[in-house]
């Protein structure tokens, strides 16, 4: 089937996205900060910045951004996430939607960013194809920002991703791929952008304890899909397994990750 012509799939992301809002928006959304921090700073996201996340989830970055003095919007598959997103920002502006189709005007922001979000897109490669990724860029201002980051491998440092790819093998789910950091000529084919920098953030997954963690490895959508597959006993006994490297002296779970972070500038 042609990419332009996959259906959406905003409906069964919300579902299973929405499906642990709290145990997302309270334990995983929180490990990801240093991330948004890093981005957000770079891009120079303050006082009076149109600020947009694409896939903004419960609203963390959107909420770090509006400290900072942002003017903030986002947009989410989930009503159960951007019903916390409005409560923690409520003067920001949130709405459900797809990846690939964003309802905004022209020069609506200054900066967009999207954490971990294109690749769950119904439609990945329509999502940042020239037509929709060009949209995007037509709501920026001329020479403003996009930023987008998400986890990678980061060699044999990085914990997460070999528990994530544990728990994904006993899941019978792939793991996520990373950016290469050859991709800026894609970025810029796709987007009339011109990739600035790549760079990576160390960004630790730390739990107070095996509880925590489990409660947080499955509020993730793909962790409710496997329980829809299997069970939530079964997938809560994979990421059990998963993690028990990681198990610190005082009982607490300490992953070391990596994410890799594209900043680029609208033509």
């Amino acid at each position: 089937m042609s990419t332009e012509l996959k259906p959406r799939t905003s409906d069964i992301n919300g579902r299973l996205w929405g499906a642990r809002a709290r145990d997302w928006a309270d334990i995983q959304e929180a490990t990801f900060q240093p991330v948004y921090e890093a981005v957000l700073e770079r891009t120079a996201v303050g006082p009076g910045t149109r600020y947009l996340d694409v896939g903004c989830g419960s609203g963390l970055a959107a909420q770090i951004a509006a400290r900072r003095g942002a003017e903030v919007s986002g947009i989410d598959a989930a009503d159960a996430l951007l019903e916390i997103a409005r409560t923690r920002t409520p003067n920001g502006k949130f709405e459900r939607g797809d990846l690939e189709s964003l309802p905004f005007a022209d020069k609506t922001f200054d900066v967009f960013t999207g954490f971990n979000s294109f690749q769950y897109a119904g439609n990945p490669v329509a999502a940042l194809k020239p037509g929709a990724a060009r949209d995007q860029a037509r709501w920026l201002h001329r020479d403003r920002h996009m930023g987008s980051a998400r986890g990678h491998g980061g060699g044999r440092r990085c914990d997460r991703f070999k528990a994530v790819a544990a728990a994904a093998s006993a899941r019978c789910a792939r793991p996520i791929r990373a950016f290469r950091r050859d991709g800026s000529a894609q970025v810029r084919f796709r987007c009339r952008a011109h990739p600035r920098r790549i760079f990576d953030v160390e960004n630790p997954f730390v739990y107070a304890d095996e509880a925590t963690a489990i409660r947080g490895w499955n509020s993730a959508g793909v962790a409710a899909r496997a329980m829809e597959n299997s069970s939530e006993q079964a997938v809560s006994e994979a990421h059990a397994k998963a993690i028990a490297p990681f198990r610190q002296s005082d009982g607490s779970y300490r992953l070391r990750a990596t994410f890799r972070c594209l900043l680029a500038r609208v033509a």
